[in-house]
């Protein structure tokens, strides 16, 4: 059986037996094919991105040269004009057909994109973890494109860490998970969720002082290296902690049909501590009386207030230091979108939730750059709302899909009259930290991918957000399509 090996040195392999791939530009081809995960790749793709920028004369029949050597090591029985099955031509390039079977960093994928209990999830993240041996595509740090994939496999390699030691909290584990975990949020310390399931694992073996102090090392490293306090999850933890609102889940007898209800702390879905204070704001009584209604019957959440115009929410949310606010884009005297932009510049806001009837005012995409947390339809269910106002207040967002599809397509690449004119200012190599940030790569991948250290890349990101004026790295995306530095569904290149 053919196979591929990508996560670790690159290598192709007859049953067991490794192939000669030939010198280090002739692997590459190959390599970059597998990254396509099965999609052509066309040929002046491959040149550009195999010579950055200083392509030789005879660099087209260089890559034919290398496909067809590559197609004899791989196929070393097929006959001279019978055509290629694995490195195929295909849409004027070339194409690697293989199965997941094939490829271990293909695989790897399905596993750690894949479901199920506790148990199940151990086992799958096991395997997944198995597969790994050592930095993704490690003889191509010279290319880019090679650098970005490994970046992005580093990345869900982490996940895989993370959900097998949710499973094992989960299946109760916690003793035999804690030195892992020590060393994961020590060696990624600006990830939270190794410091939650860190903290929760020293919590879980009777260790409370010890998973208080993992939570203050965190706030403390934090501070130092992105001048942040502790997200509100990872505080509402500690809270929990300190007042002793976390039970111990008991130790199943066999697999799980579901996670226990107590086994782990989500920031965005637990109902412990105190409840979420929801302000709402809107003109028509009877929305008002339906969201009262709404908060008043779910646990974890209570009403703080109402108010029927823009003025009033401001006034209200000022004196009664709600979490969230549910403001209908759409009232009186001062609307919804000059109301959310004043709440938001307040010191310490709370999380502001945009309300809207038909998911069509031009306004939301100001909103969004103003700063909200997302978006719902006034007609949205019930279990919709509650979680648009849970991600919120544990600092995600949640857009309505009724809404999604209208804010990008109507308004992606159309520059904001308000926005920062063809981001001005900006030299060509912070511009391509905004690139990478539009195309969601974390701190580690561009610093990967431009070759620079990971704290100048926070760096450049902040200095980003002070040059724009805005809040937080979702707005940094937002500037780079509505300027058309990034337009959807384009690659995004240096």
């Amino acid at each position: 059986m053919l196979t591929f090996t990508a996560l670790g040195p690159f290598h192709a392999w007859s049953d067991g037996v490794p192939l000669d791939l030939g010198g280090q530009r002739q692997r590459a081809v190959l390599a970059r094919l597998l990254v396509a995960g099965g999609r052509a790749v066309p040929v002046t793709m491959l040149i550009d991105e195999l010579w950055p920028g200083d392509p030789p004369a005879q660099a087209l029949s260089t890559i034919q040269g290398y496909v067809s050597r590559l197609r004899r090591a791989l196929e070393p029985g097929r006959a001279p004009r019978e055509e290629a099955g694995v490195l195929v031509s295909a849409a004027r390039g070339y194409a690697l057909r293989a199965t997941a079977d094939q490829v271990d960093a293909w695989r790897f994928e399905d596993l750690v994109q894949s479901d199920g209990d506790p148990a199940r999830l151990w086992e799958t993240m096991d395997a997944a973890l198995a597969l790994w041996r050592g930095p993704a595509l490690a003889e191509f740090t010279d290319l880019t494109w090679a650098v970005t994939e490994a970046g992005r496999l580093e990345e869900l390699r982490l996940v895989a860490v993370e959900r097998r030691a949710g499973a094992g909290l989960a299946l109760g584990r916690a003793t035999a998970l804690v030195a892992d975990l020590e060393a994961h949020a020590s060696a990624y310390p600006l990830r939270e969720e190794a410091w939650r399931l860190l903290a929760l694992a020293l919590y879980r073996t009777g260790r409370q002082g010890d998973a208080l102090g993992a939570l203050r090392r965190a706030r403390a490293i934090w501070r130092d290296e992105l001048g942040l306090d502790l997200t509100s999850g990872l505080q509402r933890l500690e809270g929990d902690m300190l007042a002793q609102r976390l039970e111990e889940p008991a130790a199943p007898a066999g697999p799980p049909t579901a996670p226990p209800a107590a086994s782990t702390v989500s920031a965005s879905a637990s109902v412990e501590g105190p409840p979420l204070r929801v302000l709402v704001a809107d003109d028509q009584a009877l929305v008002r009386a339906g969201m009262r209604t709404v908060l008043s019957d779910e646990a974890g959440l209570e009403p703080a207030g109402e108010a029927a115009d823009g003025e009033e929410a401001i006034a209200l949310a000022r004196r009664t230091r709600p979490d969230v606010v549910l403001l209908d884009i759409q009232m009186p005297r001062l609307d919804g979108l000059a109301a959310a932009r004043r709440i938001l510049a307040d010191e310490r806001p709370p999380k502001v939730i945009v309300m809207t009837t038909f998911g069509s005012d031009e306004n939301l995409y100001a909103a969004l750059r103003a700063g909200v947390s997302g978006f719902v339809l006034k007609t949205s269910p019930p279990e919709q709302l509650v979680a648009a106002i849970r991600a919120a207040a544990a600092g995600d967002a949640l857009i309505d899909p009724a809404v999604t599809t209208r804010v990008i397509a109507g308004f992606a690449g159309r520059t904001d009259p308000a926005s920062p004119p063809a981001l001005a200012g900006l030299p060509d190599d912070r511009i391509d930290v905004l690139k990478l940030v539009a195309r969601g790569l974390t701190n580690q991948q561009i610093a990967q991918t431009l070759a620079l250290p990971e704290p100048a890349v926070a760096a450049e990101v902040t200095a980003l957000l002070d040059h724009l004026g805005l809040i937080d790295r979702a707005q940094l995306v937002v500037a780079a399509y509505e300027s058309g530095l990034v337009t959807p569904g384009a690659a995004i290149t240096k």
